[in-house]
């Protein structure tokens, strides 16, 4: 929620372009939405089942619940006291009106109701609740219309049920001859909410019948999604099944509804959901404000963040087309290569990758693993073609990836149909590792060509997401994907890698012993030095190795995007310990971890962080980077994340985060500094040429 807050507060920033502003609204509301159905209703079926242990707050789940209920409740206000009076007259000066519908004129109403008629009625299913119309199943994240007819002839009031339909556009746009003229020219864009279309036109669903009131309301249920892999004999049917059973929707956890519901409404709702007071939600203003997502469609770029195309890697920007699968591993056979996206082009380096070791013939097999994909993968359909090339491909499909489970069914299937041998991961243990193997015949050689990387292999998420890459034809690493693959798809008990820190295997003592390292130089009058960065920190006995290692005298610094449950700045405990937080218009992804090591220092990265679930319960990889002028690209980039004055939030020994601020100092801020950067090595590589 801490994280969620600070995504939030870009939406209030004025510096924030005004449509980044909604689609920040937008991802605080969608991060909700996962928070409510995986970790509230987490929290909720442990109160159902009695469970009274405490965490490590000293919290049982009832306390949680309560705390969570007392901390969101202001930031929900907030958010929506912010858009309806902050934000929605700051587009209405910029020419976009989202209006209300009774605001609207006799003309403009008349095209809505023909738009109602044409094109909303037809999908519209009201339904009746009477003794012979049991109350509706209402679904997950659904937003509805809680209507009260009156029969006129018998005078008796019924309640029925109307849901807003998701195949329709959230907001009804109102062509530009309807569109109010300001200063002499038609408004931007024009238009209202469908909830309130429907509303206004209700005699229709319910002719006959006096219309008494309507209001909205949304639902949230549990959606997490678990499945008994012990007991099942086929995973993938397995997670077919649950995915069935998460549709039709868990309990429900959360309502919001206007805050107007009159009592007698709500408590109907509450007792149908089997809700109680704390899980419901009031909204002043309109529900389920993630459709705020579509105005980022607008074409206003003014209004936006400057646009960016993320540019080749000095070292790639000499080959000419797609056919230069030769010269793409011939440049990795002279050094590591290095990619930071999204400031380095995702497709024009991993996915050519994988690509072109598809087409190229000298190619004898590819291996990787599959965490989170698009819908239209580029890379899913490489590896097709690489089997129909005669290739052996072996990808791991993980099912398990939250919310990702359906698509990677579809993919799982698709390969396997083209002859791909597909497996699903190990029993307990989810597969996050981001891994490519690439095994090839140079000359009178096999060679071994790897790419370890942060993020998923997806080209969507790629231009949003920072993440790091090393594309390398080390043998060592080599050789450890190829025991690590054979982990994932056979029988292996493989204890040690020459390089990898592997989860579960390795990755937890060796991450504790270089901690230790750092203890010991400074506990023998030397200098200690850890630089770590990553999505979240809470695993209990890294957070005591910290705090060792901080008494000790060891400098850390910590950039931890998301949940940090350390607290630095404790005197006595964690004096030497700095956290800061960055959110910006990219989703900080990546992990890097630097230990000075009495200056033989050491880079790694991976996709772990340092929670419980990464260490123990994932198969994750992280590679050390040996390359000293890749080191000395990660050790800048640590170094200007760290001095970011402008979205960077430093947390508090008693847990509050609090954003740097320029004041006199001249505005940092790290990732349009990399894009400068990567600009500018664009602008010298091409001034070589």
């Amino acid at each position: 929620m801490e994280f969620n807050d600070r995504v939030l507060h870009e939406a209030l920033d004025s510096r924030t372009p005004l449509l980044e502003r909604l689609k920040f609204l937008a991802i605080f509301s969608s991060n909700l939405d996962e928070f409510f159905m995986v970790r509230v209703a987490g929290l909720k079926q442990q109160v159902e089942a009695g469970v009274t242990s405490l965490t490590a707050d000293g919290r049982t789940p009832g306390d949680q619940l309560d705390g969570i209920n007392h901390r969101l409740l202001p930031m929900v206000k907030e958010q929506h006291e912010h858009f309806e009076q902050i934000l929605r007259p700051l587009l209405a000066k910029q020419g976009i009106y989202l209006l209300e519908y009774m605001d609207l004129n006799s003309e403009q109403r008349t095209y809505l109701q023909n738009y109602f008629e044409e094109q909303i009625f037809p999908v519209l299913t009201p339904l009746a609740v009477d003794p012979s119309h049991p109350f509706p199943y209402i679904s997950n994240l659904s937003l509805n219309l809680a209507v009260v007819v009156k029969d006129p002839e018998q005078g008796e009031e019924f309640f029925a049920r109307v849901k807003v339909p998701k195949v329709l556009p959230r907001f009804v746009a109102l062509p530009e001859p309807l569109r109010e003229r300001q200063k002499g020219k038609p408004a931007l864009w024009m238009g209202v909410p469908l909830e309130q279309v429907i509303a206004h036109n209700l005699e229709f669903l319910f002719p006959g019948m006096n219309i008494q009131e309507y209001h909205p309301f949304r639902i949230t249920r549990n959606a997490d999604l678990a499945v008994e892999e012990d007991e099942a004999d086929d995973l993938l049917l397995a997670i077919e099944e649950g995915l069935r059973k998460r549709r039709l929707g868990g309990s429900a956890v959360r309502m919001e509804i206007h805050a107007t519901v009159p009592e007698t409404l709500r408590e109907t709702l509450m007792r149908e959901m089997g809700l109680e007071d704390s899980d419901v939600y009031e909204i002043d203003g309109l529900l389920g404000l993630g459709d705020l997502m579509s105005f980022m469609g607008l074409p206003l770029p003014e209004l936006k963040d400057t646009h960016w195309t993320p540019v080749m890697p000095v070292e790639l920007r000499s080959l000419s087309g797609e056919d230069d699968g030769e010269d793409f591993f011939s440049i990795i056979r002279q050094r590591d290569l290095f990619v930071h996206h999204p400031y380095h082009s995702f497709s024009g380096t991993v996915q050519r990758f994988i690509t072109q070791a598809a087409d190229d013939p000298n190619v004898l097999a590819i291996k990787m693993t599959l965490y989170r994909t698009s819908g239209d993968s580029p890379i899913v359909k490489a590896l097709i073609k690489a089997a129909e090339n005669g290739k052996q491909v072996a990808v791991l499909v993980e099912l398990k990836a939250r919310f990702d489970e359906e698509n990677n069914i579809l993919w799982a299937r698709k390969l396997e149909q083209a002859g791909v041998h597909v497996v699903y991961g190990i029993i307990k243990l989810k597969t996050h590792t981001k891994i490519v193997l690439v095994v090839r015949q140079d000359e009178k050689r096999i060679r071994r060509y790897v790419h370890i990387g942060t993020g998923n292999y997806n080209p969507k998420t790629a231009r949003i997401y920072t993440d790091l890459g090393l594309l390398s034809c080390r043998e060592d690493l080599g050789a450890d994907l190829t025991d690590l693959f054979n982990f994932l798809t056979g029988y292996s008990r493989q204890r040690s890698y020459r390089k990898l820190l592997v989860a579960p295997v390795n990755l937890r003592d060796r991450m504790t012993t270089m901690i230790q390292r750092e203890i010991e130089h400074c506990r023998q009058g030397n200098t200690g030095r850890i630089v770590a960065k990553m999505n979240s920190l809470v695993d209990p006995k890294i957070i005591a190795t910290l705090y060792e290692a901080s008494q000790a005298g060891v400098q850390i610094d910590l950039i931890v995007r998301g949940i940090c449950c350390l607290r630095p700045g404790v005197v006595g405990v964690s004096d030497n310990i700095r956290v800061i937080s960055i959110v910006g218009r990219f989703l900080e992804h990546s992990r890097i971890y630097y230990f000075y090591n009495q200056g033989d220092e050491e880079v790694y990265i991976g996709s772990a962080d340092w929670m419980r679930r990464n260490l123990d319960r994932r198969v994750e990889a992280i590679t050390p980077i040996e390359d000293p002028e890749i080191i000395k690209d990660l050790q800048e980039i640590l170094a200007i994340m760290m001095a970011d004055n402008r979205q960077a939030w430093e947390l508090q020994p008693d847990g509050r985060y609090v954003q740097r601020q320029p004041e006199d100092a001249k505005e940092q801020c790290a990732q349009k500094i990399f894009m400068e950067m990567a600009k500018d090595s664009a602008k010298e590589a091409a001034g070589m040429a």
